[in-house]
């Protein structure tokens, strides 16, 4: 057969061939080739045999097939930037606000491109960033991102955009309306103001999807300046503040201050949540107890009553008379001045009661700094349901939507579509033709807030800065330029925003310039006296504190809840967040119905099951049971985001279903609980988690202990498993048959506090942008193929207090408290690993890293299979190069994202956690050409930098003055334990034990 392939047949042959003997003397000019007659050239050099045995066979192929591969080209600049060296990252200063959720952070950026957000060390108001600053950066690599401006849904050019809209904005006749969410820069408020005054009727209506309309009216119209580090008793009530509610990275930072424990400083604050669903708060509580949506205001009223002797309006019942509410009770009036309440109702009289019972307990001046209130949160629902109603009666003439989308958020959807029908002139800046875009004439999209200028005053005399990272991808223009084009200037937004802030106090600057030039390089600014005025408008009714009948009885009721993955909806079209596990459910890809598992069997309802979910306003809604332990019996929760239906949006994205019309509206306000009526369908449809044990069965993975023991007997609250010699028993650290390493130089270690974790996943967002680790899909996912190197296992208890005694349960409680535990690589000094790879791809570092050589490894598995901590990820498809698994990642565009300093992996190659030792390698080069060793706090691993409550520590263990260091020779008897340490793994990763303060 002429075509027939010929093969070679060992490694023999192929040293033989020319290809080999080429390829090798050009890499090796040591290696020598035969001669005519097949023999060795003689030399006094490297021998050829010698050289095979040395590098192996896997070389010689490498060597063979690069023959065949295509070359690249890597293209010098021509006129190299002055402020970019190839290779060396830049980093700016900016901002990331949605939502309420805040961050002041710094943005890394590679060749004139972002990769990374960080924290901004800076800032005195947060320590690390949440999982939703770490996934915005994709955002700005999102191709489905509108390219160019759009006029009744055809593309179109700025300068027709601007014609038409400055025309038909001179013959505008009736209000004009600027609907907005939350704006908490000073200098747009200011531009929005001017641009309104041209007009004779103009109205900026703040509209927030999840809606804080309560605590607004309650308080003169900002969020008291809650300081949860100055609470020694924290009472919450459906507010889930590490969660969703309002600022939770700011609160987490407060919050974990009184949370951690040591033995100079033994003290603990103690926090009761009631609530409905399981949130992130009250799985962090040391007191829980499970209440209906409409029991809310009986336990503010009742509380309210015992601290200020005035009647809430409440009737009594088995909640307001509990013993654990009592006592609550008592602590928020024994600890005047140290006690803190938080509510989450949005309604105002319950709001109202709340205030009166901090003002009562001391709370003001102390955990409450009325100098310094919040303001992530503006809107007024009222004014946004007096707009609806004058698009209905054809009152308004234009109207222009930032930042939000009532057509989706809305409950009243149908009054917003039908009075859209009815202005004239309708105007978007969203970034992609999304629900309430698509009813408009214009969409003018606005840029990425990494290509944009901007302020921010999250909170009264605390101030960010924001500045483009990167020159705008698409034809983009921001919405302040936009509207400063149309009022006729020609002023760029960039000098509207400097010449703003030429009144702000300069300090010991001479010049405005070098004062401006360091508020953007610092990108915080905080000050109380000299500063820029936030505009906030109080306009809401003054209200009284007393308790509204709310209805209950038998019926099912349901709460609305918004998860701290994707939030409202907004960052949908995330993958990051999207495959983010929930941290408690841990469900993955879309929402589903939460419900105790008491109505589920009585309802013979298994998980994934779908049910018709019917609201008291006839609204009706399908999705999944998920069976949710902690769940209030009688009630049901459902996550709100999901179920996005824009054309621009792929159908991955387009999970769940949108439970946002499910609010109700009441006297002016929306509430996002009421009554409602649960039906079984015939159809299945799976929930994709990405945990789905429950308990441990008598293994140390997690540890628990409580206050009181602790403060006994520090030393007895961390159990040590022993094994049993000739000699006595003795830690597995003492028996054992490997040769021990010597670390010479460094031996890098991990501690992590179990009590400073709150499960909220910024480390786990964070780790995979920095390491490139893929997106894998809800299908990968449900085959149990999620490729995080670091994941949160959320433990549930499975105990049950009967008689005085502990019994062991199979399933989590009823009301179970809750541990969470980050899991990444152990980096184990006997890695079981490391034993059984037959080609010695999972190897150890001089450093105490266990490595992965991508090249060696050929996908035995084998590593993976003998690791008790499950860690390790096999890539089953080559998911960066895939289109199965095009998740914005697969495009050249998204491919922007990716660190180069990082391998990408593919097809048939195990990876895991390496503690980000491409930072380590850098950390170590820089300090060697300073001819030094690395400070502490110079290395800091992905996660440790981004954890918002600084419960991860990373750093040299061979260093005596570093952080880690000093923690393990603190808690060595004490709290420090390792997973499964009778395995005699010798982890270099180590737990604290956590520590509840229970009453």
């Amino acid at each position: 057969m002429k075509n027939r392939i010929k093969y070679w047949k060992g490694i023999e042959e192929l040293e033989n061939t020319p290809e080999f003997q080429k390829n090798a003397q050009n890499e090796f000019p040591e290696f020598l080739p035969v001669n005519e007659n097949g023999e060795e050239a003689s030399s006094g050099k490297t021998k050829r045999r010698d050289f095979l045995k040395l590098l192996g066979f896997s070389m010689a192929a490498v060597s063979l097939a690069s023959c065949e591969a295509p070359v690249r080209k890597a293209i010098p600049y021509l006129n190299k930037p002055v402020d970019v060296e190839p290779g060396v990252a830049n980093w700016y200063a900016s901002t990331f606000f949605k939502n309420g959720d805040y961050n002041s952070i710094l943005v890394k950026t590679r060749e004139g491109r972002p990769i990374k957000v960080e924290p901004n060390t800076s800032s005195s108001l947060t320590l690390g960033t949440g999982p939703r600053a770490q996934a915005s950066l994709l955002d700005l690599y999102d191709n489905n991102r509108l390219r160019f401006p759009v006029i009744k849904g055809d593309e179109a050019e700025w300068e027709e955009v601007d014609r038409q809209i400055v025309e038909r904005l001179a013959n505008v006749t009736g209000k004009v309306a600027f609907v907005s969410s939350t704006i908490i820069s000073p200098t747009t408020k200011k531009l929005i103001r001017e641009f309104g005054s041209r007009f004779s009727n103009f109205e900026h209506v703040t509209y927030d999807a999840n809606s804080a309309t309560g605590l607004l009216a309650a308080n003169g119209g900002v969020i008291p300046g809650y300081d949860f580090s100055k609470a020694k008793v924290i009472v919450s009530v459906g507010a889930d503040f590490l969660g969703s509610w309002l600022a939770p990275v700011i609160f987490a930072k407060q919050y974990v201050e009184t949370r951690r424990v040591n033995p100079e400083a033994p003290a603990m604050s103690r926090h009761y949540q009631f609530e409905t669903w399981l949130s992130l708060s009250g799985a962090n509580a040391d007191v829980r107890v499970p209440i209906k949506p409409s029991e809310h205001s009986a336990v503010v009223a009742a509380i309210y009553q015992a601290v200020t002797g005035n009647n809430g309006g409440a009737p009594a019942s088995a909640v307001t008379e509990s013993p654990v509410l009592a006592a609550a009770i008592k602590e928020l009036k024994a600890n005047r001045g140290r006690a803190l309440l938080v509510c989450g109702s949005n309604d105002p009289n319950v709001q109202a009661m709340v205030t009166a019972i901090n003002d009562a307990v001391g709370a003001v001046g102390s955990t409450i700094d009325p100098a310094a209130p919040y303001y992530v949160k503006q809107g007024n629902d009222a004014n946004m349901l007096r707009l609806i109603k004058e698009m209905n009666a054809g009152q308004v003439g234009a109207v222009f939507f930032y930042d939000a989308n009532p057509v989706y958020h809305h409950p009243l959807t149908e009054a917003v579509v039908s009075g859209l029908a009815k202005v004239p002139l309708k105007v978007s800046f969203a970034d992609r033709v999304e629900e309430t875009a698509a009813f408009c004439d214009y969409v003018t999209p606005d840029h990425h807030y990494l290509e944009s200028w901007n302020d921010y005053e999250p909170r009264k005399g605390y101030y960010s800065f924001a500045q483009p990272a990167i020159s705008p991808i698409f034809t983009t223009r921001q919405m302040q330029d936009s509207l400063l084009t149309w009022l006729g200037t020609n002023i760029l937004y960039y000098d509207y925003l400097k010449d703003n802030w030429r009144s702000a106090e300069r300090g010991d600057f001479d010049s405005y310039d070098k004062f401006w030039e360091q508020l953007i390089h610092d990108g915080v600014y905080e000050s109380q006296t000299g500063t820029i005025a936030l505009d906030i408008v109080n306009d809401f009714e003054p209200v009284t504190p007393v308790a509204r009948p709310v209805k209950g009885g038998p019926g099912i009721e349901a709460v609305l809840y918004e998860k701290m993955t994707i939030g409202t909806g907004e960052m949908a079209n995330n993958p990051w967040l999207q495959e983010l596990p929930d941290p408690i459910s841990k469900a993955t890809w879309g929402n589903y119905v939460c419900m105790p598992r008491d109505m589920a069997e009585e309802m013979g309802v298994t998980q994934g099951e779908v049910l018709r979910v019917t609201m008291e306003n006839g609204k009706t809604i399908e999705l999944p049971a998920l069976m949710q332990p902690g769940q209030a019996k009688g009630t049901v929760s459902i996550a709100v985001g999901y179920g996005r239906k824009v054309q621009s949006m792929p159908v991955a994205y387009q999970l769940g279903e949108n439970a946002w019309p499910l609010a109700q509206v009441v006297d002016g306000i929306i509430l996002y609980s009421g009554n409602v009526k649960l039906e079984k369908t015939d159809a299945l449809h799976p929930i994709a988690q990405q945990q789905t044990h429950h308990t441990v069965m008598d293994r140390l993975v997690v540890q628990e202990s409580t206050l009181s023991q602790y403060l006994e007997n520090p030393l007895e609250v961390t159990e040590y498993i022993k094994i049993a010699t000739a000699d006595g028993p003795k830690k597995p650290a003492l028996v054992s048959l490997w040769d021990d390493y010597e670390y010479k130089d460094h031996h890098w270690g991990m501690v992590i506090d179990l009590n400073s974790c709150i499960g909220c996943g910024a480390c786990v967002v964070s780790c995979q942008v920095e390491n490139n680790i893929p997106v894998v899909g809800k299908a990968e996912v449900l085959n149990r193929r999620e490729m995080h190197w670091l994941r949160i296992d959320r433990y549930y208890s499975a105990v049950e207090h009967e008689e005085g005694d502990f019994v062991a349960m199979e399933d989590p409680a009823e009301n179970p408290s809750v541990i969470f535990q980050p899991m990444l690589c152990q980096h184990c000094n006997h890695a079981p690993c490391e034993t059984v790879c037959p080609v010695a791809a999972t190897m150890h570092s001089s450093d105490g890293l266990n490595q992965m050589v991508y090249n060696r490894c050929v996908g035995t598995r084998y590593c993976a299979n003998n690791c008790p901590y499950k860690v390790r990820r096999f890539n089953w498809f080559s998911y960066a190069n895939n289109d199965k698994f095009d998740y914005h990642m697969n495009d050249d565009l998204g491919k922007m994202v990716l660190n180069p300093d990082v391998t990408v992996r593919g097809r048939g190659v195990m990876e895991k956690c390496t503690f980000c030792v491409q930072r380590i390698q850098l950390g170590k080069l820089e300090a060697k050409r300073e001819n030094r060793r690395p400070k502490d706090g110079e290395i800091v691993s992905a996660c440790a930098q981004s954890c918002p409550t600084n419960a991860i520590v990373f750093g040299d263990m061979k260093d005596p003055d570093s952080k880690v260091s000093q923690l393990l020779a603190r808690e060595h008897q004490s709290r420090a334990f390792h997973v499964l340490e009778e395995l005699n793994t010798q982890p270099n990763v180590t737990y604290l034990t956590k520590i509840r303060n229970l009453a």
